[in-house]
């Protein structure tokens, strides 16, 4: 269970710091031109920015407080902020008819539930 875990947090971590670093880094114009990309327009630079330095957060938050042993709660807590994440894109994703990338979102947000009950509940990270 603890490998599964583990493997679940980096696997959302990888995507975490993807979408991270291209809504933080990349100009919003090109991001509304790739495929599923179209939403900000309307959000509006701040507004992706914004997502984009949650997301890079999120990485960090799944993975470094458990391997460094600093407040491993955190984990958790990244994975159900990642669930509320994902609830509003797929939100975004669904208003716009984007049903495939809506369903994408459901698989994160359901990595991110399984690793909160997990840490939280059968297999927490204890000294």
């Amino acid at each position: 269970m603890d490998l599964a875990l583990w493997i679940t947090a980096g696997l959302l971590a990888v995507v975490a710091l993807a979408g991270g670093v291209s809504k933080t880094f990349v100009p919003v114009e090109k991001l509304a031109s790739v495929h599923g990309g179209g939403w900000t327009e309307d959000a509006g630079a701040p507004a992706v920015r914004t997502l984009g330095l949650l997301e890079l957060l999120a990485a960090a938050g799944l993975i470094l407080p458990a391997a460094l042993d600093i407040a491993p709660v955190l984990v958790p807590v990244t994975a159900l902020c990642w669930v509320l994440l994902m609830i509003g894109a797929m939100f975004t994703h669904g208003r716009r008819g984007e049903s495939a990338l809506v369903a994408l979102n459901l698989v994160y947000l359901a990595l991110a539930v399984f690793l909160a009950w997990g840490r939280l509940g059968p297999e927490p990270f204890a000294g």
